[in-house]
């Protein structure tokens, strides 16, 4: 089955061939993506740039937009940001919509063409209006911090809620926080929670720690320990420092979980060593104590330390009684 599938890509690839050295631009773009993916041909990301060069010359606009990818990132070219840019300008010029967003972003970002906000909004709003769920979501961010545009909070939920519709995680986690806190809608605490999960279930880890919060406080939902670890714990799984130092509060209190020293120990470590303060300080406390983990004075010496130089008021107090203590016992 596979052998016979290659050979009808092969097959393509001879009448592409044909087509494309007969002038047929759509022919030397689809030459370009064989090459590009080493569909029925070798991969040769040159001929790829090659072929795509042909049909992009003749105004083919995917060829164009795939050149300003290719200029953009590198591949089988050396990187070229005026290029892509000038690419990216072809293909949006005509229309197309990825295009659009990709120049969006090269005039945010200042990259192969000067920083201009302004022609960031208005390449995001012509790929935005055609549907494009990133320049939708980046749109709303840019009413959302007043940049390239006048601060508008009802067109960012407008634009979020466009994205968020389509799936897009950000969107919704964003879409979310404007019901959370009333940005251009009306604060709606059950729309908050359908948003934040949608983008949870995606993996999307600022929701998943936002969902944890709203479970532990009973805010705008009944409140459930049990699923505030359940989120607490994705969140940190996935490294969130925040998230990991509160399951480790939560395994140490007990809270919508057996109480365990040791896991506490655990999270506050790898919240710790990202530079949580609450979490090295609570890390300082058990070394201290001997809560979870072995007592050792210089261990909890050391993270008592980390967060006091981060201003950690428990820490400092604990810092000061242990020297205070130290210097009993060495006199």
């Amino acid at each position: 089955m596979a052998f016979g599938f290659f050979n009808k890509e092969k097959r393509a690839v001879e009448q592409f061939m044909k087509a494309a050295e007969q002038g047929d631009a759509e022919a030397q773009n689809n030459l370009g993506l064989c090459y590009s993916m080493g569909k029925g041909v070798e991969k040769d990301l040159h001929k790829a740039i090659y072929w795509f060069t042909k049909a992009a010359e003749q105004g083919f606009v995917l060829a164009q937009s795939n050149l300003g990818a290719y200029y953009q990132s590198g591949m089988g070219v050396e990187i070229d940001k005026k290029k892509a840019v000038e690419w990216f300008t072809k293909a949006a010029e005509q229309g197309f919509a990825p295009a659009q967003k990709y120049l969006g972003w090269c005039y945010e970002k200042g990259e192969g063409v000067a920083n201009d906000l302004k022609m960031a909004v208005y390449w995001y709003t012509k790929a935005a209006e055609q549907g494009d769920v990133e320049a939708q979501f980046n749109l709303g961010m840019r009413y959302s911090n007043g940049n390239g545009v006048e601060k508008d909070l009802n067109k960012e939920a407008y634009w979020f809620t466009k994205s968020a519709e389509q799936g897009y995680a950000p969107a919704q986690f964003n879409l979310g926080v404007c019901y959370h806190a009333g940005e251009g809608v009306e604060i709606d605490m059950k729309k908050a929670i359908y948003w934040y999960t949608k983008a949870a279930e995606q993996g999307f880890v600022q929701a998943q720690f936002n969902l944890g919060q709203l479970y532990y406080g009973g805010d705008g939902v009944a409140q459930d320990l049990r699923m505030a670890v359940y989120w607490y714990t994705k969140a940190a799984d996935l490294g969130e420092a925040h998230a990991q130092f509160t399951i480790g509060w939560c395994y140490s209190n007990g809270d919508g979980v057996e109480k365990d020293l040791k896991k506490a120990v655990y999270w506050y470590t790898k919240s710790a060593e990202q530079g949580h303060a609450d979490a090295q300080n609570n890390l300082g406390s058990c070394y201290y104590n001997g809560d979870g983990v072995e007592k050792d004075l210089y261990k909890a010496e050391y993270w008592y330390t980390k967060a006091a130089e981060q201003g950690q008021a428990t820490a400092q107090k604990n810092f000061s009684l242990h020297y205070s203590e130290k210097a009993k016992t060495t006199k």
